[in-house]
Formats: structure tokens, sequence, C-alpha cells
């Protein structure tokens, strides 16, 4: 019989430690402290957001959803411009004619400016329409946070202005990660303390 209080005591123990492992560095590989990363994110958000820029989300599957409730509470909440890649129409029409690979990165070739921020979510890191919007939104050129987990080593851990990485192969685990990471850059940038 499953001893519910303690699986559920170790699985949000497990989650609380990723803290301690998300890793950050900029487009050279070079590590950051988590603290300099959030700190240069919340900068390039910011300064987009007071130049006329927007933040453009993009994400698949669970990452989708992530980018879908920050475009939100960046717009609403955040008073920014931000808007994220997931109408159903688009999607098809776009996976259809281009193929997945390039669903998010026609949007940005059409719709993007340089003084807008992409932050780029994937927890394997490896999703080629995600790398391929990245490499979109460098030729604007446009700066690039970007969120990944699973392997250290993924295509997406250098190719953002600032990269964190969640150190677990659980797409639970990552995905909570990305999440509360997201909502504390909007609570810095809205200058909230930490509850």
């Amino acid at each position: 019989m499953t001893d519910y209080p303690a699986t559920i005591d170790q699985y949000l123990e497990n989650i609380s430690d990723l803290r301690h492992k998300i890793t950050a560095r900029n487009s050279a590989g070079e590590i950051l402290s988590l603290a300099d990363a959030t700190k240069l994110s919340v900068e390039l958000i910011r300064c987009a957001s007071q130049d006329g820029g927007k933040i453009i989300f993009i994400g698949n599957g669970g990452s989708a959803a992530i980018a879908s409730h920050m475009a939100v509470d960046f717009s609403k909440n955040g008073r920014m411009p931000a808007i994220c890649f997931n109408d159903a129409v688009a999607l098809t029409c776009l996976t259809n004619d281009l193929g997945y690979e390039e669903v998010f990165s026609q949007p940005i070739r059409m719709l993007a400016k340089s003084n807008d921020v992409l932050v780029a979510i994937s927890s394997s890191g490896q999703s080629l329409n995600i790398i391929n919007a990245v490499k979109a939104a460098h030729s604007i050129p446009m700066k690039v946070v970007t969120l990944s987990g699973f392997d250290e080593a993924n295509l997406l851990i250098n190719e953002g202005n600032v990269n964190f990485h969640v150190p677990s192969t659980r797409y639970g685990a990552v995905e909570i990660t990305h999440l509360t990471l997201c909502h504390a850059l909007l609570d810095l940038i809205l200058g909230k303390k930490a509850v």
C-alpha cells in the first residue's frame, strides 16, 4: 500500500531540491550565477517592454501551456505586450504547409522585431521547432531567454542570451521549475518580494 503522506512529501522535497541544481549560462556557454542570470533576464525583458517591444513565449505540450500562461500573466499583471504562438488554426496551417519544425520560426520572422524578447521553453531542449525559432530570432536580431531540462548537453543550452537549465529527466519537475522561474521573473520585474 502506498504511503501517501511520505510520497507527496518526498515529491515536493525533490522539487524543492532542484532550486539548488538549476544552472544558467550565457550564449558563450559561460556559467552564470542564478542571481546574475535572473537579473540579466529581468533587464532584457524590462528593456524590451520600455522600448515598445513585446515578449514572445513558445513551447510544445506542457511547455506550450506554460508559454500561454505566462503570456497572459505578463500582459495582464505585468502590463507589457506579450504573446504566445499557440493558436490552433495557425499551428495546423503552418505545420501542414511548412512542417512542424517551422511552426514557430515562421511567425517570428513575420511578426518579431529587434526590440522583442523570445522566451523559448523546452523540457528536453531538443525540439527542432524551438531551436529553429531561436535561430530565426537571432537573425532579426532579438534577445532570447531559454529554459530547458533533461541532458545538460541539449541543443538549446547555449542558444539564448540567458539559458536556464533544470537538471531533471522528469517532465513534471522540469515544467514546474520552468513555470516557477517565469513567475519569479515577472514578480521581480514588478518589484514584488518573495512570499
